[in-house]
């Protein structure tokens, strides 16, 4: 039984150094990003919790240099898209969630669902030595044409992916007290400590 208590203590301490360490990359060097491990981030991705278990969310690989460098110009010209060896785009599936939860899954639960998926790429692809940035800012119809996606799958992400070449420090995170409530908003949860 200890050893089991002790994995698990482990296992979280890992877990909360992942979260803790991981940065946006916006700078990568020339190497490839492997199949396999493009893969196994796309699998951390698929296992993330989704409202009523639907899943709705979609993704595009992206490795051809034309699309890329269309997606960086779609993307306020954010070279971190265009230089990166492979691009995630991370599509909501507005029609997979209206299904279940019509008007509230369209404009609500597609997009918590999609950013869950992302937080768990984001995570496993800093945990296996790669870096990548979540790229919002773009125009939603030049990248929905770009990727030829249908009405209904709305790209919400560009994630691009490489080899780190730059160690950002950690940003400023607000403390816990500032951002705690108890029971209801403005009661700090934290008040006296």
């Amino acid at each position: 039984m200890e050893s089991t208590e002790k994995l698990i203590e482990d296992s979280a301490e890992i877990l909360m150094k992942i979260i803790k360490e991981r940065r946006s990359i916006r700078k990568f060097t020339d190497e490839d990003v492997p199949e396999d491990l493009v893969l196994k981030f796309l699998e951390a991705a698929r296992w993330a919790p989704s409202a009523g278990d639907v899943q709705d969310w979609e993704f595009i690989v992206i490795r051809d240099k034309d699309i890329k460098e269309q997606l960086s110009n779609a993307a306020l010209r954010q070279p971190s898209v265009r230089k990166a060896p492979v691009v995630i785009a991370v599509c909501a599936n507005q029609i997979r969630a209206s299904k279940t939860y019509r008007s509230r899954g369209v404009n609500l639960y597609c997009y918590q669902d999609s950013a869950a998926a992302i937080q768990n790429l984001l995570l496993t692809i800093h945990a296996n030595g790669y870096g990548a940035v979540w790229v919002g800012a773009f125009d939603d119809k030049m990248v929905a044409e770009i990727l030829k996606t249908p009405d209904g799958i709305r790209p919400i992400a560009l994630i691009p992916i490489g080899r780190p070449a730059e160690h950002p420090s950690p940003t400023h995170r607000y403390k816990l007290k500032k951002v705690t409530h108890l029971n209801q908003y403005g009661n700090l949860y934290l008040k006296n400590k």
